[in-house]
């Protein structure tokens, strides 16, 4: 590999950015940038290099050594470059998963930071749980995501950061003519018997399904069988309206169409709610989202558990009984 005077940092990012997918199509759409003009960026790179850096075939595209020698150094230069422009106020747009539309938590936190920190963009992301972000997150495609954390895989945990947000009231989602709607609260107990929806089977959100089966144990409440992955809303009620399933959310939960939602009590169980990134990300609008979740913690009592709560070991605060 020849040593060029140059490089455009913008060569790089499409190198490590094909390098991460193995895929041109899927790289280009990450970019937000035509095919055609990401493989001309990678052939110049080639060029300026003296070295090919992938081997291309019909079915596959794989690293040449050289192209493996270039990953960690590349992402180096980039790194250094991010760096660079977060210290003189030139960060990029920041991405925030906020795991789905209509959540409360996340999209207050979001708004409250956009408020604190106006000259810096706070871009929204839906990636639908914290599993499923985890991955987004270690490549890069987002930088923060919220979920319960404890719930991750250890391996997951790791390589990210967390910062806990909330410990979030449960609640249940009810057809409109179940026979515990008429209740302005649903205990507990009222629900053995019941099979109720909690993302069994869905990839992406295994912890939430962790949660729950915590929460069910010994109760005799079972969890639902897994239902077809159902993507944005409408999809959603038409599931749940053909199932009639309740499903287990958190009081914060957008209302649907012909059902209502109950807080659950005796006790009442709480969802715990991380703010969580990558670790070693620096970027001056991450700082506003801290402060955003400790504003709404201190003003609103998110981080305060109830006597008598329900919350598992494994996600209690360090110092709680």
């Amino acid at each position: 590999m020849s040593a060029p005077t140059h490089l455009d940092p913008r060569l790089l990012r499409a190198f490590v950015t094909v390098a991460e997918e193995l895929h041109f199509t899927r790289a280009a759409a990450r970019l937000y940038v035509a095919q055609q003009a990401l493989s001309r960026d990678v052939r110049r790179l080639e060029r300026e290099l003296g070295a090919e850096l992938f081997v291309r075939t019909t079915r596959q595209v794989t690293l040449t050594a050289d192209g493996e020698r270039l990953v960690p150094h590349a992402r180096r230069v980039l790194a250094a470059q991010e760096a660079l422009l977060t210290a003189f106020g030139q960060a990029r747009p920041l991405l925030v998963d906020l795991n789905s539309p209509g959540l409360g938590t996340p999209r207050r936190v979001l708004h409250r930071a956009r408020e604190l920190a106006p000259e810096h963009e706070l871009l929204a992301r839906y990636e639908s749980g914290l599993t499923g972000a985890a991955g987004e997150l270690l490549a890069g495609r987002i930088d923060v995501s919220f979920g319960r954390f404890a719930g991750l895989d250890p391996a997951l945990r790791r390589q990210l950061e967390h910062r806990i947000v909330r410990y979030e009231p449960m609640a249940v989602v009810l057809p409109q003519d179940h026979r515990l709607a008429a209740l302005s609260r649903v205990p507990l107990a009222a629900l053995a018997g019941e099979s109720v929806y909690a993302g069994a089977g869905n990839p992406r959100t295994p912890e939430w399904t962790d949660l729950a089966r915590r929460l069910f144990e010994g109760r005799g409440i079972e969890v639902a069988a897994p239902l077809p992955p159902a993507v944005g809303d409408e999809e959603f009620q038409r599931v749940m309206a053909r199932t009639r399933c309740p499903v287990l959310a958190v009081v914060d939960f957008p209302a649907m169409p012909g059902s209502v939602r109950r807080p659950l009590v005796d006790p009442v169980p709480l969802s715990p709610v991380s703010l969580v990134w990558r670790k070693g990300l620096a970027h001056p609008a991450l700082e506003a989202l801290w402060r955003a979740a400790d504003e709404a913690g201190r003003e609103e009592g998110w981080l305060r558990v109830p006597e008598g709560a329900w919350l598992p070991a494994v996600d209690r605060p360090t110092g709680a009984d």
